[in-house]
């Protein structure tokens, strides 16, 4: 079966490939979560952000952004020393600092998605060449986000986001969910 460049044979690669990556995804919280996942992994592969995703659910608290946003500095400090995160300090604000913002936001998901009109937005690319790192809308995405009060949401970071959260259809024409996710079968 043919998989997108980028997945390992790792199980929990193929698992993120096949069952995650690139599917439309409009619950709040999960993509909350992905965001600050995303956030997180700046600076370290995926694969380590993946590896960690669910020690962060526990001490995130689910990523329920109320309970993060009500993190104070101790709570920070504490988490530092837990092994089983990226421990960075100024990652671990950030978390705090997004939360706040998303609960300011009246409707984040809509928001976010009218990045790319409300819908995803399905590529048809045939090698990982053509596929950007960054778009226009990605840039949109992170100039908006970080006027809201968001931050570790650079135009990279957001254009991961996009792929990641379906919004956008990075799969590539050789990948077998290529097919699966432009016909909408999720």
């Amino acid at each position: 079966m043919n998989r997108c460049f980028w997945c390992s044979a790792d199980p929990l690669y193929v698992a993120y490939h096949d069952q995650e990556w690139g599917v439309p995804l409009h619950e709040p919280r999960a993509l909350f979560e992905l965001l600050l996942l995303e956030g997180f992994q700046a600076g370290l592969s995926w694969f380590t952000v993946l590896q960690k995703r669910a020690r962060y659910r526990q001490v995130l608290h689910g990523f329920d952004p109320q309970r993060l946003a009500a993190l104070d500095d101790a709570e920070i400090e504490a988490l530092l020393q837990d092994p089983g995160i990226i421990r960075n300090r100024r990652k671990l604000q950030a978390a705090r600092q997004n939360a706040r913002a998303w609960l300011s936001l009246e409707d984040p998901v809509a928001w976010l998605w009218s990045f790319v009109g409300g819908h995803p937005r399905i590529n048809h690319f045939r090698d990982r060449h053509e596929v950007p790192v960054v778009t226009a809308e990605a840039e949109a995405m992170s100039r908006a986000l970080r006027k809201a009060g968001f931050s570790f949401v650079g135009p990279t970071i957001c254009y991961a986001f996009m792929q990641a959260s379906g919004m956008v259809m990075d799969h590539t024409l050789d990948c077998f969910r290529h097919a699966e996710l432009a016909r909408g079968a999720g």
